[in-house]
Parts: structure tokens; C-alpha cells; sequence
């Protein structure tokens, strides 16, 4: 019987690797190029609409002051990825049985969990957004709940076909894998095109603040964007209270950015898509150059775009139609309710106590009575759509063609994130069950996310796009579970065996990883504080115990998985 190296010589795309090498460096790009592919699958994740929505609320309320934040986050994410696809191809098996017999069974255990329950709680927001995206821009004529429910029904249809692609065999996956190319493509083209549209137009762009947006700034952490400066000085007294509302949203978008680059699911993704393509331990330079092109590069232009044009258009301006401005703007009935939402809360403030004695008509009233520096800065900090950004763009690139490219590009990137968390839920319900990754029980276990069809009912009259933030938290939370224990499965001899890595390579993975999970941490910890405080951190200390205990009670580990050298 031919043994696994035999077998990946023997593999059509292990040649395609040999004779590229051996032809240089430009057949071996080529060659890397065609045989991309799981990359892409967490591109196609990736760029969805909590991306979109952190990017958009970056762009609202830090101008180009955050530029910097979401590359950082992505370099975090491919260089943890790098670690897990590094394992799983040196090894060759699949990392939950893996973690759970040489690394830990609660940390394996609450991988899968907390990647299911992550997969569900995102869904939510992409059908939200998808029929947003149809009613709001595409067809806006389809408003009905009727209407809304045809569109969720045929999004999902759209999501279970492509996704059951998937799951026929090697023509299945490359049909798959190109469908999502083509989405991502699109995301890329549709808000590139926006950016070129308004650096040509009239108002052009300050590309020497958006280069210095580049340069990581920890400040905006515990302080707002130096741009509202002007607008806080306005509101007298209570300019303390704007200041930390303003502080209070950059922290959930900042890590709202930060959490959707990478979330914990796509860490359970990439090494099931590249065992599945057949990929081994001769495929791990292709593994990396397919996360950096397939991924990073798309991620990085998608969001990047729509940070300059939300700030270009929303930063440190009030929202149209708020105010007495003479615009002849109306403003949409959702963004009226939560401008007014926001001057009851610097009512409450002001009133302190009394606040829940007062009438409505007398909240009213004091709302009404606020100095105009307050409104401004309430109409400044509205949470706006990405509906909202293309009416705002439309007399720079004109109306059908910031509706379409915005209705097109949500559309696709609601699509790809609902499939591909279709996908996920699949590998990991099998996973669960100790089934393999195909037929029925994978079919079934993409189900699992349909619960989104619900979003747009659950979540109606409120802004789609924030609320990918809260989920964005959660999953923020969660996120650390993955790094750690990618972190301790690429310092384990008893999974790596002589795969390990040895001296300065080694230092340099572990400073690499150590840096990618003490930011995750922070961020994690950040999350849980400002959400639960000590209910939070007594949760994390009972997850982190639970795996201590077991770590000293459980059997002696069995011998390592990877032997062979590289």
C-alpha cells in the first residue's frame, strides 16, 4: 500500500508544484495562483457585513485616524492561520481530535462550540443586510413583509445550493471555490470604484491624511478623533458626556473591526478546506501565499475603500435632515427615532434620577430645549447605514450608480458570509458527532445557521449595520480560545514531532503568535469588561479553570501524530 508521501507525489497538484519549483519563481507565482483556493473561502467570510459595518463606523467616527487598525488585525489573523495550516498540513488530521488528545478537550470542546454558536449569532445580521440591500437600493419598491420574506427565502435557497456545490466531490469544490471568487471579486471592484469615483469628482480626497491613518495610534482607545474637537467645544458643560459616548463607540467598532477580520469560525475553517482539497506538509508555502492573496490583499482593499468613503462623506458632519439646516433633506423615519434616542440619553444625563419621574411629553421637552451644540453632536454621532453612504454619494458618482454598486456589493458580501458560515457549521456539526465531513450529516449541519432568515424580523426598524457590531463583540470574546490553542499546538512535540520548529524559526513563530494573542486578549478582555464586568471575567475564569483541572487530571497524552521531517 503507497504511504502518504507516496500519495502526494503521486497528486497532480504536488507535480504542478515540483515542476514549477524547478522551472523559477515566476511559474512557481503561476502555479500558486491556479491552486489557490481555501484563501479565498475565508475572503469570502471575512468580507461580510460585520467587516462592512466596522469599516463604515470606522470611517463615521475616526475619519481616517483608523486606517491602520484593521491591516493590524488582519496580519494577526494570517499569522495564526499560518500556525493552524502549518499543524494540520505537517500532520495531516483534523485539529479537533488533535487538540483533544494532545493539547486539551475543554479547549477543543469549546473551539467547536463557540464556533457553532458564532456561525448562528452572525447569520443574524446578513439576511438583515441582504434584504436591506434589496428593499433599499435594488428594488426599493419591495418593502412588504411579504416581500422581505420572498428575499430571505431566496437568498437562503441561493446560500443551500452553492453550498451543497461543496459537498460533490473535487468539480464541486472547484465550482464552489470559483463562485466565491467571482463575489469577492465583485465586493473588491464594486467599492474600489467608489473610491476612484470620488478622488476624480470635484471634492477629490486627502489622500496625505489617509497615508497618515496608516500610523497605529493607541489614543483613540480613551479619547475621540482629534476632528471633533471644534464640535465638542460647542457643547459647553456637557462636552465630558459626548466625549465618552464618542470613546464608548470607537472601543466597540475598534474591536468590532478587529473581530471580523479574523473570527474564531474561519479558524475552524481553513484547515478542513485545504484537507479536503488534498492539500499536505508540501503545501504549506502554498498555504501561506493563498492567505496573504486569497484573503489579506481583498480584505484590506474592500474595507480600506469604505473607511475613505464613509469618512469622506459622514465624519464629524451631522447627518442630513436632522437639523434646521435649510438641505430640504427628510431624513428616513429609523435614523429620525434614534437622533432623537440620543438626545434622551443627554437628557437622562442631565436629569439624572429624576429622568424616570418625567412624562414623555416633558422628556420631549427638555430634548427639545438642548443647546444646538448638543443636536449637532447627536446628528454628528447617529448610527448611519451603508444605504445612507450611497445616497450621500450620489451627487459625486451619481445615484443609479451608487445604488447598484452599494446594493450589489452588500448583496454579495451578505451572500459569500451566510454561505460560508453554512459551510463551517457543516464541518463542525460532523466534527461534534465524530462523523466525517460529507453526505447527509454535513448537508444537515449547514442548516444550522438558516435561524438567520430571522434577522430582518427580529432586528426591524433598527440600523442593519449596527448590529453587526454587538455580534462582532461576541465574537470577539471568543476569539482567544482559537489563537491559544493554535499557539500551544505549534510548541507541541507530541503533535509535531520532528516538524517542530527549531531555533531562530522557532522564536521568531512564537514571537509572531505571542503578539497576535496578547492583542486578542486584550481586545477579548476589553470586550467582556465594558459589556459584563465582573460577571464576564468570572465566565472567562471558570472556562480557563476548567481546562487547568482537566489539564492535570487527563491520561497521559499518546505519542506524537507527525514524525516524519520536513
Amino acid at each position: 500500500m503507497p504511504t502518504e508521501l507516496e500519495d502526494a507525489q503521486q497528486s497532480p497538484e504536488r507535480q504542478m508544484l515540483i515542476e514549477a519549483a524547478e522551472k523559477g519563481s515566476g511559474a512557481k507565482l503561476w502555479t500558486y495562483l491556479r491552486l489557490s483556493g481555501p484563501g479565498w473561502l475565508q475572503s469570502a467570510i471575512t468580507l461580510g457585513g460585520g467587516s462592512l459595518a466596522g469599516s463604515l463606523y470606522l470611517g463615521v467616527l475616526a475619519g481616517y485616524s483608523l486606517m491602520w487598525l484593521q491591516v493590524m488585525a488582519m496580519v494577526m489573523g494570517v499569522i495564526m492561520l499560518s500556525a493552524i495550516s502549518y499543524v494540520t498540513l505537517s500532520t495531516g488530521k483534523r485539529p479537533f481530535q488533535a487538540i483533544n488528545d494532545h493539547i486539551n478537550p475543554v479547549l477543543g470542546w469549546g473551539w467547536a462550540i463557540a464556533t457553532l454558536v458564532a456561525n448562528i449569532v452572525w447569520c443574524l445580521p446578513q439576511f438583515s443586510l441582504g434584504t436591506a440591500a434589496v428593499t433599499q437600493n435594488l428594488l426599493p419598491n419591495m418593502t412588504s413583509d411579504t416581500d422581505i420574506a420572498i428575499i430571505c427565502a431566496v437568498m437562503l435557497t441561493i446560500a443551500i445550493i452553492i453550498t451543497w456545490f461543496y459537498d460533490s466531490g473535487s468539480w464541486g469544490i472547484r465550482l464552489y471555490e470559483g463562485m466565491l471568487r467571482l463575489l469577492v471579486g465583485a465586493i473588491v471592484i464594486c467599492f474600489f470604484g467608489v473610491v476612484i469615483k470620488i478622488s476624480l469628482s470635484g471634492e477629490g480626497l486627502p489622500w496625505d491624511e489617509i497615508m497618515a491613518g496608516f500610523v497605529p495610534n493607541l489614543n483613540m482607545l480613551s479619547q475621540p478623533a482629534a476632528t471633533f474637537k471644534e464640535a465638542l467645544a460647542a457643547t459647553g458643560g456637557s462636552s465630558d458626556f459626548w466625549s465618552q459616548m464618542i470613546v464608548d463607540m470607537q472601543r466597540d467598532v475598534m474591536i468590532t473591526a478587529v473581530a471580523t477580520a479574523v473570527g474564531i469560525n474561519m479558524t475552524f475553517l481553513l484547515p478542513y478546506s485545504m484537507l479536503r482539497r488534498g492539500w499536505d506538509k508540501h503545501f504549506r508555502g502554498l498555504a501561506v501565499f493563498d492567505l496573504s492573496t486569497g484573503m489579506a490583499i481583498p480584505f484590506i482593499m474592500a474595507t480600506g475603500c469604505v473607511v475613505i468613503a464613509s469618512a469622506s462623506q459622514f465624519h464629524a458632519k451631522p447627518a442630513a435632515g436632522l437639523l434646521d439646516d435649510g438641505s430640504g433633506v427628510t431624513a428616513p423615519a429609523k435614523m429620525v427615532s434614534a437622533y432623537q434616542g440620543i438626545l434622551q440619553s443627554r437628557v437622562s444625563n442631565q436629569a439624572g434620577a429624576d429622568y424616570a419621574n418625567l412624562s414623555d411629553d416633558e422628556k420631549q421637552k427638555l430634548a427639545d430645549a438642548l443647546p444646538e451644540g448638543d443636536k449637532r453632536m447627536a446628528a454628528m454621532l447617529v448610527k448611519r447605514d451603508a444605504f445612507n453612504l450611497a445616497n450621500s454619494l450620489a451627487p459625486l458618482i451619481g445615484r443609479d450608480f451608487a445604488n447598484y454598486v452599494f446594493g450589489f456589493g452588500v448583496l454579495g458580501m451578505a451572500l459569500s458570509t451566510i454561505t460560508i458560515l453554512m459551510l463551517i457549521s457543516g464541518f463542525t456539526f460532523c466534527e461534534i458527532l465524530g462523523l466525517p465531513p460529507e453526505g447527509l450529516p454535513h448537508r444537515l449541519g449547514c442548516m444550522a445557521p438558516a435561524i438567520g432568515v430571522l434577522g430582518p424580523f427580529v432586528w426591524s426598524g433598527k440600523a442593519a449595520f449596527w448590529l453587526a457590531v454587538p455580534t462582532s463583540v461576541f465574537g470577539m470574546v471568543l476569539l482567544p480560545i482559537a489563537y491559544g490553542t493554535f499557539f500551544l499546538m505549534m510548541n507541541s512535540r507530541s503533535i509535531l514531532g520532528s516538524n517542530l520548529p527549531q531555533g531562530g524559526k522557532r522564536i521568531f513563530w512564537n514571537v509572531l503568535m505571542l503578539i497576535a494573542l496578547s492583542l486578542s486578549a486584550f481586545g477579548a478582555g476589553w470586550a467582556i469588561w465594558s459589556k459584563s464586568q465582573w460577571y464576564g471575567v468570572a465566565g472567562a475564569a471558570a472556562f480557563l479553570g476548567l481546562a487547568l483541572i482537566v489539564h492535570f487530571i487527563r491520561p497521559p497524552k499518546p505519542g506524537p501524530i507527525a514524525t516524519e521531517t520536513p
